[in-house]
């Protein structure tokens, strides 16, 4: 079986993203984690590895273009990701040259289009993020209380307060100072809650978010089957919807939100009948094209490949001077 797949990249978040609608049949289960294996190390993978996988896929149901599947680099499989959505948004509005249309995810149909490009030669997309949610069975969590909004969390920590938000991807809030940013205690918080614990049975991606002005954010995150991340698109959603209710910011603001691998736009929108939802704004960057039989991929045959580097990754590295 040939296949042809993209290595992209939102914020530095990168994945390998191919195209399951172009192969004569979808991949097996089996397929799929023997890819992940061998694409995404981080020591023997392709092209330096990768976080995850995104697949294209056909729609189930509905009328959106394709659907979105993610695949963490553990295997596990991730509800949303924020920055992959943007990628996976450039590949069909090119593949169909359509400009406005939804892409299905694992809870939603999300609304995604080509925005104005971050900075020259940026390629650069506007999607979705929703829908949220607070309550404890979205997290999920144990705690004696529905919901955690800005609270402390006696076995994370006696002096951090926390919010829990599903994005649908949930997530763990803080708001914190530039040296707790970068601090150990990050680490052991959140590897605390995504080995076994007590609150949240299935792990949790866990956010410190450094305010460094109005309507300016700097957000570090670490990913539930991942680890330490260059960015987290829905993470950075999750942290601006908090930003706003928290600290009495205006919904439907612009908010720059730098992060490890570059920077994003998120505007917090209110919808009365539905809660709130989010736009994520950033880049969507192909760094390289490639083709090549299936085993080759997967037994490791990459010399086998045929591998197309672009020119983007430059001009990215170049934006990143910009916003230093």
């Amino acid at each position: 079986m040939n296949v042809t797949m993209q290595k992209v990249h939102g914020s530095e978040n990168d994945f390998f993203l191919i195209d399951e609608t172009q192969l004569a049949r979808p991949f097996t289960d089996k397929e799929i984690d023997d890819l992940r294996i061998r694409l995404c190390n981080r020591r023997s993978g392709l092209l330096g590895g990768a976080d995850g996988l995104l697949l294209v896929e056909e729609v189930v149901k509905g009328a959106s273009l394709a659907k979105m599947r993610v695949i963490n680099s553990d295997g596990s499989e991730a509800s949303m990701c924020g920055n992959g959505l943007r990628t996976v948004a450039r590949y069909l509005a090119e593949k169909y040259n359509q400009e406005l249309f939804t892409v299905e995810t694992m809870f939603a149909d999300l609304k995604v289009r080509q925005a104005v490009n971050l900075a020259e030669n940026i390629a650069t997309y506007q999607v979705e993020i929703s829908p949220v949610r607070f309550e404890a069975e979205a997290i999920p969590m144990k705690t004696k209380n529905k919901t955690i909004i800005d609270e402390i969390i006696p076995e994370l920590s006696s002096t951090l307060k926390f919010s829990a938000v599903a994005v649908p991807n949930p997530h763990l809030i803080t708001f914190v100072d530039h040296q707790t940013l970068m601090s150990e205690e990050f680490e052991r918080i959140a590897t605390y809650v995504n080995e076994e614990n007590p609150i949240f049975p299935d792990g949790i991606n866990v956010s410190f978010v450094e305010i460094l002005g109005e309507n300016q954010l700097f957000v570090r995150t670490f990913e539930r089957g991942v680890g330490f991340t260059s960015a987290c698109g829905t993470a950075m959603c999750a942290s601006s919807l908090m930003y706003v209710l928290l600290h009495n910011n205006e919904f439907g603001e612009t908010i720059t939100v730098k992060n490890t691998g570059g920077m994003v736009k998120t505007v917090v929108h209110e919808d009365d009948a539905d809660g709130y939802w989010m736009e994520l704004i950033g880049n969507a960057t192909i760094t390289h094209k490639l083709s090549g039989h299936m085993s080759d991929f997967v037994d490791g045959g990459f010399d086998q490949l045929t591998i197309q580097e672009t020119s983007e990754q430059t001009d990215y590295l170049a934006f990143l001077k910009t916003i230093e």
